[in-house]
């Protein structure tokens, strides 16, 4: 059996940030804004105010503090509240693909590989600007990759699936050499006029290469297994079935609430979280390994909460610094790219034979978790 590994990966940053204070007065002067145009509504008991939003909720709520993101000054305007991305015409790579090949380059840059010598892509996001051609076949031909690509969609769990359906390629020999890459404007389909989810996501983009064992030139991790697990839930929705960039006034496009990010959150916290610790638990049992043997957790970037307590089920204890790290403080929910972010960025001090789990989770309801040694 040919052994698949991570060699390496890569993170796409946008420039522009919003802090939650940025944040929190756009939406407070948005809410002052629409309770004084529904005054009268409101005080005949007809309307609800729209409650304002605080730093204090957001970070309580979700421990985030920034996002990163590719336009700032639709979202920070009361009258837009979204971000306003151009227009791209067929010649021109679309804003996936552009964000796509930057971290796809540091990737295959950290391997010490050249994109001549991959031979699958696989794109697999939450959201897709387009329905086809694949977004995934644009990045093949702007890094100028072999072999054939493809789109996936699994919402949050698109990075682990993807890395499973790469692995298991090159274990069975169709494939030497995979990119999977994540490019996530989770900007586009937020809600951003909703108090109870309007701090939640910002945009990113990772890439992961994996290839064989006996091909890797450096620094690695074996893929020792790979689990995916799904459950459908309609707990998590967007109806858009397609990446909206814009909504500008005077469209045709309907202003439908279920057209963006929708989650009933109590109930995902109470159905997820057993259904996550009880997955990476199996998992890691079927395949020898016991908690005492994590050295670190990579988990999706949703919800400090949420991880903290899956990472209190796995361990058996509450985690020790740095065993499960956060990133979300800094960029937010950024959808399937998130346990990529904190894999990329915290590995590196990991010795030989440590061992570790890259997990998502979310919309479906999905799971998917990667089993990882450094070699």
């Amino acid at each position: 059996m040919i052994q698949p590994v991570i060699s390496g990966t890569g993170v796409f940053t946008p420039t522009q940030t919003i802090t939650n204070a940025e944040l929190v007065e756009a939406f407070n002067a948005y809410a002052d804004k629409q309770n004084a145009k529904n005054a009268d509504a409101i005080a005949a008991g007809e309307a609800e105010p729209i409650g304002h939003s605080s730093e204090e909720f957001i970070v309580s709520a979700s421990g985030i503090h920034q996002r990163y993101v590719m336009d700032k000054s639709g979202v920070l305007n009361p009258d837009i509240m979204h971000p306003t991305l151009r227009e791209r015409s067929d010649d021109e790579p679309g804003i996936m693909t552009e964000m796509g090949v930057d971290a796809c380059k540091k990737a295959l840059a950290q391997a010490g590989r050249e994109a001549s010598e991959v031979d699958l892509v696989i794109c697999a996001a939450s959201n897709h600007e387009r329905a086809y051609p694949a977004i995934a076949i644009e990045i093949q031909q702007a890094l100028g990759a072999g072999g054939f690509a493809f789109d996936m969609n699994v919402a949050c769990s698109s990075a682990t699936f993807g890395i499973q359906a790469a692995a298991d390629m090159i274990r069975s020999g169709s494939v030497k050499r995979a990119l999977v890459v994540n490019p996530e404007i989770c900007s586009a389909h937020l809600e951003w006029r909703d108090r109870d989810c309007h701090f939640i996501f910002g945009d990113v983009a990772t890439a992961t290469l994996i290839e064989r064992k006996e091909d890797a030139k450096g620094d690695h991790f074996e893929i020792l297994s790979t689990r995916c697990l799904t459950q459908f839930s309609n707990n998590i929705r967007n109806n858009n079935g397609f990446l909206r960039r814009t909504r500008e006034s005077g469209s045709d496009l309907p202003d439908r609430r279920d057209m963006q990010f929708m989650q009933n959150g109590r109930k995902v916290f109470k159905e997820v979280l057993p259904i996550v610790s009880k997955h990476i638990l199996d998992h890691i049992d079927d395949i020898d390994v016991t908690p005492d043997d994590l050295k670190r957790l990579w988990l999706h970037q949703a919800n400090k909460t949420m991880n903290d307590f899956i990472g209190k089920k796995v361990l058996g204890r509450t985690p020790e610094e740095g065993e499960q790290p956060n990133i979300l403080q800094d960029y937010a929910n950024t959808s399937s790219a998130g346990s990529i972010i904190a894999f990329s960025k915290f590995s590196d001090d990991l010795a030989p034979g440590d061992t570790g789990v890259i997990c998502s989770f979310g919309a479906g309801y999905s799971v998917g978790s990667v089993v990882v040694r450094r070699a």
